[in-house]
């Protein structure tokens, strides 16, 4: 895997992840991505060449609507996707809204506000466009296909969550090829 073709070929190739962009392209928010364990996870196991996906603890929508910041919206969201795909465990967050929650000044997009994410790897996600399959990755994607772990600046100024986070997901049991840098 070297590119970001590849990572769309992966994902391309998963019916349950594709009915999945299809669901929230056509019941979700406007303009929504779905990311974090979404995309990692898939190229971790191929990476690792696992044949069988690694369940999803949950499916993170992201959007971002300026003018609406209530967890409210959010939690419609998710019943809404979960009558129209049910099965999958949705978890809708507005952008827009959780600089609030991290105490971080006010995001401009789903791009910006990944870019506060807890590690680079992670801050990735793909969204349908008709057919088109559509990447964001603000802080590239050069971690994810070389199994690499690091904390973004914003989590290089705060270790103890990073050592923390990293710690409760204990990524290596499940992935041994990862490259996990220690703060």
């Amino acid at each position: 895997m070297r590119g970001e073709a590849d990572i769309l070929a992966l994902i391309a190739a998963q019916p349950e992840r594709m009915c999945w962009l299809r669901g929230v392209r056509d019941h979700g928010p406007e303009g929504a991505w779905i990311g974090a364990g979404f995309v990692r996870n898939t190229v971790w196991d191929a990476l690792h060449g696992y044949a069988e996906a690694t369940p999803l603890a949950d499916v993170d929508v992201l959007y971002f609507v300026a003018d609406d910041l209530a967890a409210e919206t959010d939690e419609a969201w998710e019943r809404h996707l979960r009558k129209a795909c049910p099965g999958a465990p949705w978890s809708v967050r507005n952008q827009a809204r959780m600089h609030l929650r991290n105490g971080d000044s006010a995001y401009s997009d789903c791009g910006d506000a990944m870019r506060h994410w807890p590690e680079t790897c992670t801050a990735v996600a793909l969204r349908l466009c008709g057919e088109r399959l559509e990447l964001l990755a603000p802080l590239g994607i050069d971690d994810l296909l070389a199994l690499r772990v690091r904390p973004t600046e914003r989590f290089r100024a705060k270790p103890h969550l990073y050592r923390e986070r990293l710690a409760a997901k204990n990524w290596p049991a499940r992935w041994p090829k990862l490259r996990m840098e220690p703060l």
